[in-house]
């Protein structure tokens, strides 16, 4: 463990906390923007690991193992959101024929 802590802290932390911020900045205009489901999905989950990284990355610097625990409750919540948001995906495709998001409104009662 100790080589792992000290080979990440080799790399100054502002580099991680610049791409984490830019990986995360890329991942909020694709949500923004994108009219496409399937991309708004993969740029949540993008913000997901631009959030762990920098929580790893605390973690490690601070020597401390509760943020590597904290990546690991997010990685669970980012896989049943997978699995929900695919399964609306599946959901709207079969009743709209499309995936993209402004057909979504059809979908209510």
């Amino acid at each position: 463990m100790t080589e792992i802590t000290s080979a990440i802290q080799l790399i100054p932390l502002q580099h991680y906390i610049i791409l984490s911020v830019t990986l995360f900045s890329i991942g909020m205009m694709g949500v923004l923007f994108r009219r496409n489901i399937i991309a708004i999905l993969m740029c949540l989950e993008l913000m997901f690991n631009s959030a762990n990284l920098l929580l790893a990355a605390f973690s490690a610097y601070h020597s401390d193992p509760s943020g590597q625990v904290f990546v690991f409750f997010i990685m669970i919540v980012a896989a049943a959101e997978v699995a929900v948001g695919l399964s609306i995906v599946v959901m709207m495709k079969r009743n709209v024929e499309s995936v993209d998001i402004n057909l979504l409104n059809r979908l209510k009662w």
